[in-house]
């Protein structure tokens, strides 16, 4: 896989499946602070590996099987702590049943940006700040909008309740189009 064309579509197909992988190896690791790390080995072995990658075969399976042996070997690297929480067997039911699973957290998160995209420029950026993890708080919010705080708080469940709406009701159009 050493010409550019390959390259390119090998590094589409890494890009288009960075959430899911994440999530993936985050369920394999609940609670486990390591789990970025890891994922940023699975990262790097997948890009090592490259060349083993057939074109035309399921891509994100494979990518799931390098990723779930980087946490095996994180696992077996960290055996020595008396703090791990699943068995190999376990863990390879839980790997199995998340890699079958069919997963919607891309059109989720598709469906989440265009309903953003749909809301009032100030509705958009209460949210953002609200939801940032390096924005203020929202008594800051608050102050710097003119608003009282009780007044947002009102507005951000009122947004919630909306993007949910709207989520469900793209992730039902987009059911009903496939």
């Amino acid at each position: 896989m050493n010409d550019g064309p390959q390259i390119t579509e090998f590094v589409t197909q890494l890009t288009e499946i960075q959430l899911s992988l994440r999530l993936y190896v985050q369920a394999l690791m609940p609670g486990d602070a390591a789990a970025h790390d890891v994922m940023q080995q699975a990262n790097a072995t997948l890009w090592r590996k490259r060349d083993e990658f057939a074109p035309g075969t399921h891509f994100k399976a494979w990518a799931f099987s390098v990723a779930r042996y980087e946490v095996l070997n994180h696992r077996k690297q960290q055996a020595r702590d008396s703090r791990l929480v699943f068995g190999e067997e376990l863990e390879k039911v839980l790997a199995d049943d998340l890699l079958e699973r069919r997963d919607d957290t891309e059109r989720r998160h598709e469906a989440l940006r265009g309903c953003l995209e749909k809301l009032r420029p100030q509705d958009r950026e209460l949210l953002l700040h609200r939801y940032t993890a390096t924005a203020g708080t929202l008594d800051d919010f608050a102050q710097r909008m003119g608003r009282s705080v009780g007044g947002l708080k009102v507005t951000l469940h009122r947004l919630r309740n909306a993007l949910l709406g709207c989520i469900e009701k793209q992730l039902a159009i987009t059911e009903a189009e496939s």
